[in-house]
């Protein structure tokens, strides 16, 4: 029987179709070990660290470091080496995927859709789904016990990644990722982590300073250098001879930028974008509220979030999810807000949990601890989903009205515009105020115009508040 086996991407964890290759921790022709790190995969919410599912010689690796890699598709080809350790015939891996579909469990992570369960790849006792002249393992299925993968257990504890050497540098898979980004070498980053690993400061900092850019040259002698390269022709001038401005190409030329395939991040944003599309019927509300009365500096955020608090408290039917396949609505008793952040990556929704408990103090705390875990990407999957209704503060950078996306199975996003001051017509004269524009999207189908609007004036009114 031949002793060559194929292992083929699991799904990670999220359910999505698909992950990058951040780096490979080994070249055709070498020996890797059971459970060492095979691979570095990015998905739309982490960097994770695939281990080989058995001890053998590499024969194959599916793709290079920016290459997509489709669930269920093969990532490596192994001889495997009986002579080594090999995992025992039906212990307990945890590369399963063939578990009862989870777009019906009330914790599903919003926006994410589960591959069919016709479409899952079904793993085997040696990690992955295998290829070989033997006929499948007989017996019942096994339970499943989740979709994470190598030989870790299931469970709810959070479990930190370990930096890995790789190429004599020592740092962790999201380090390497944002180093491939930012165009730095890490062979010649300091390192100020504890036993030398690199850190995310160590990689920004030598982005900023330009001390490790990839690819640059060593300084080279003046006895070494090449001649210098004949000068480019100059450009043809955009002004006639007679000083008028003239057309240097003809209407209709395609731009000369480069196409880019979308991944991680960006990627899973724009399928979620394009299922939202398909699935809401939106319809925008749009007001202004008025902070004349605000007395003292306030937290904006922070009376935001208690506003949206007050007027689900208010209206319950925007707090909810909406099953537009099976026509049922879900209103929550507690309020979980998905707060839009925007990333050189792409756009992030962390969820600020029981926000209806929080105090003032509470929140900032809450939302700067979400924003921090955002920036160094280590966030966990599980605080990206599950949030009940949403918001997107845009107006700290621009725009006074929008209509933001809601993205199922939520039913409404509020939008906060830019603070302006306004001319305000009062009793006797007029004056000018303080104002927030507030844009409300919300889904048609599960609630209605009347309960958005009262929903729109409980929120203003909150707002409109002294404190």
């Amino acid at each position: 029987m031949s002793n060559n086996k194929s292992f083929f991407l699991p799904d990670l964890g999220e359910g999505l179709p698909d992950a990058t290759i951040v780096e490979w921790n080994v070249k055709v022709g070498d020996t890797i070990k059971l459970d060492d790190a095979l691979v570095s995969m990015e998905t739309a919410k982490a960097v994770v660290e695939v281990p080989s599912p058995v001890s053998g010689k590499v024969l194959k690796l599916a793709g290079e470091a920016g290459d997509v890699i489709t669930t269920g598709a093969m990532l490596a080809e192994f001889e495997v080496d009986p002579s080594m350790p090999q995992r025992a015939e039906g212990q307990d891996t945890g590369h399963h995927h063939g578990g009862a579909p989870a777009k019906d469990h009330p914790s599903k992570g919003v926006g994410s859709d589960d591959p069919a369960p016709d479409d899952r790849v079904v793993a085997s006792d040696d990690g992955g789904a295998i290829e070989e002249d033997g006929e499948a393992a007989k017996g019942a299925p096994r339970k499943d016990s989740g979709t994470v993968v190598g030989a870790m257990q299931s469970s709810d504890a959070v479990r930190s990644e370990q930096a890995s050497s790789v190429g004599g540098v020592k740092a962790m898979p999201a380090v390497r990722a944002l180093a491939r980004k930012l165009k730095v070498d890490l062979t010649r980053v300091r390192a100020t982590g504890a036993d030398g690993v690199v850190t995310m400061a160590d990689v920004k900092q030598a982005a900023a300073d330009g001390s490790a850019q990839a690819g640059a040259a060593p300084v080279a002698r003046a006895a070494d250098r090449a001649p210098a390269p004949a000068a480019a022709p100059a450009q043809r001038s955009t002004l006639s001879q007679g000083g008028k401005p003239m057309r240097t190409q003809p209407p209709g030329v395609v731009a000369s930028g480069q196409p880019e395939q979308l991944k991680g991040v960006r990627r899973n944003m724009a399928r979620v974008m394009a299922d939202a599309h398909a699935k809401v019927v939106p319809t925008t509300l749009c007001d202004d509220a008025d902070l004349h009365a605000w007395v003292g500096k306030q937290d904006i955020t922070a009376r935001l979030i208690r506003s949206i608090v007050a007027a689900c408290r208010e209206v319950p039917a925007l707090n909810a999810w909406f099953d537009g396949d099976k026509l049922v609505r879900t209103m929550h008793p507690h309020v979980d807000i998905g707060i839009a952040v925007d990333t050189d990556d792409g756009l992030f929704v962390p969820a600020l949990r029981n926000a209806d408990m929080l105090d003032a103090a509470g929140t900032r705390t809450a939302i700067q601890r979400l924003r921090a875990q955002v920036g160094d990407r280590s966030i966990p999957a599980s605080e990206l989903s599950g949030y009940t209704i949403s918001l997107s503060n845009f107006g700290m950078f621009a725009g006074r009205y929008a209509t933001p996306v809601v993205v199922p199975p939520t039913v409404a996003i509020i939008g906060a515009g830019k603070l302006s001051h306004d001319v305000v017509a009062v009793m006797g004269g007029i004056e000018v105020h303080r104002r927030m524009p507030i844009s409300l999207t919300f889904d048609h189908r599960a609630c209605t115009g009347g309960e958005a609007a009262r929903f729109l004036k409980a929120l203003l009114d909150d707002l409109s508040a002294p404190n």
